[in-house]
């Protein structure tokens, strides 16, 4: 996942699409196969400024690295990104384009991503998570299409101190998260030490992705995928998923609506359901007293999201060689240590994840790589895994859509048995109508 929001968005005009480019004649055409040197148009997303920093000087040191090759970095305001990739023509698009993980199956279905199996070295694919790479396989042809400098996941933030104030024992890690009752009665016991009874910050100001991301693990938690053999009704719909959303809309007297974003870091809440991209600011806030934790477990253990942004090439593409040379190089230990260290995101690499003061066995987020590291990869959620791949098809964005509409419209009162089966109706029919994107 980005590490705040990642709009979906509406289609920018075709203007914007076409002069993004920071080359005047746009990103070469060909078949993917092109090698040679010269310039290599990079797309990425406008992150926080020290993402942006991180990225520029890794163009800049892949640039004085060798003499063959030229990357030049053209940035899309975040929120305009998606859209403008999936709204541009392959022949259109840079040699090298930074995608959202979830949204890599509909690159691929529209031809805007190539293979990189045959491209990049060996040792960068072998290098790369597991987590990293279930996200990054299109189940069609097994094949991967981009890989990761940082990955994602999601949990609990606590004040150690207010759980401890209302007698409140909370988990030390995945093996023993709270189950729903105990999820429940913490809330209860907080809300009854606190002037408002608002405990818990759910990130309700969020839009666009995080609706998804974020609560999809309520459903995987029961043990169901939310998408079976193309089909979303009888998963998404079932009533395992209906009565954990159901469950989970009951705590609404509990969350704090956090419309300036600060219910946490400003103390009115005691805990955070949110991702590792709010470490560095609650760290800061609370110091020693911040504790992080597992999602409730909903019956089939604790579950987290997992994937965020990645890196591929255009098929398009007649500098293949050189896109691939520089997807080697964002991948190498000191570009994936910079750049997490400059998001605080978890390492998709093997080697700097070990290193990691930050997750690393005995890092304060250990308990997110720990959870990545158990990823359920193309496998039902179960006890046995933790961190689950959003749905790897070309109908995500319409999964996507449908669930988090359904999912806030039972939080906000609705019926969540009517509202799901409408979700699942309307992604079966996308399905239907794309005669199932190919996937078997």
């Amino acid at each position: 996942m980005n590490n705040r929001r990642t709009p979906i968005g509406i289609a920018l005009a075709a203007a914007l699409a076409l002069t993004a480019c920071s080359n005047d004649d746009g990103a070469s055409s060909g078949d993917g196969e092109g090698e040679g040197g010269g310039e290599i148009t990079v797309w990425a997303h406008q992150g926080q400024e020290s993402e942006v920093d991180a990225l520029q000087s890794a163009v800049d040191g892949f640039n004085s690295s060798q003499e063959e090759y030229t990357a030049t970095l053209q940035l899309v305001p975040e929120a305009d990104y998606t859209s403008t990739v999936t709204t541009t023509s392959a022949d259109s698009l840079p040699d090298v384009l930074e995608y959202d993980g979830p949204m890599m199956a509909s690159l691929v279905y529209a031809g805007k991503l190539a293979p990189v199996g045959d491209l990049v070295a060996a040792e960068t694919l072998e290098n790369q998570t597991d987590s990293a790479l279930a996200q990054n396989t299109y189940p069609v042809d097994g094949e991967v299409y981009g890989v990761s400098q940082f990955d994602a996941s999601l949990g609990i933030y606590a004040s150690a101190s207010k759980l401890e104030a209302a007698g409140v024992e909370y988990p030390q890690g995945l093996e023993d998260a709270w189950t729903v009752d105990e999820f429940e009665a913490a809330l209860e016991a907080l809300a009854a030490e606190d002037e408002d009874g608002q405990v818990l910050d759910i990130k309700e100001n969020y839009g666009a992705e995080w609706p998804t991301y974020g609560f999809l693990p309520v459903a995987w938690s029961t043990g169901k995928n939310i998408i079976e053999d193309n089909a979303a009704d009888g998963s998404l719909n079932s009533p395992e998923v209906v009565a954990a959303v159901e469950r989970f809309a009951g705590w609404r007297e509990y969350i704090d609506p956090n419309t300036d974003d600060a219910a946490f870091l400003d103390g009115r809440v005691a805990m955070s359901w949110v991702g590792h991209w709010m470490y560095n600011p609650y760290a800061e806030a609370l110091g020693e007293d911040l504790v992080v934790l597992p999602l409730p477990d909903f019956g089939a253990g604790p579950k987290s999201g997992q994937g965020s942004w990645a890196w591929g090439v255009n098929p398009e593409s007649e500098n293949a060689e050189g896109a691939a040379a520089f997807l080697d190089f964002l991948t190498t230990d000191d570009q994936v240590a910079a750049m997490t260290d400059a998001n605080a995101a978890p390492p998709a690499t093997t080697t700097v994840l070990e290193s990691s003061e930050l997750y690393g066995a005995d890092g304060p987020l250990a308990i997110f790589a720990e959870s990545l590291q158990a990823t359920c990869g193309d496998a039902a959620p179960s006890p046995d895994c933790v961190a689950v791949p959003r749905p790897i098809t070309p109908a995500y964005p319409v999964i996507s859509q449908q669930f988090s509409e359904a999912f806030f419209g039972a939080y906000e009162g609705g019926n969540a048995q009517e509202l799901l089966d409408t979700a699942a109706r309307a992604i079966d029919l996308d399905f239907q109508d794309n005669d199932g994107y190919g996937l078997r």
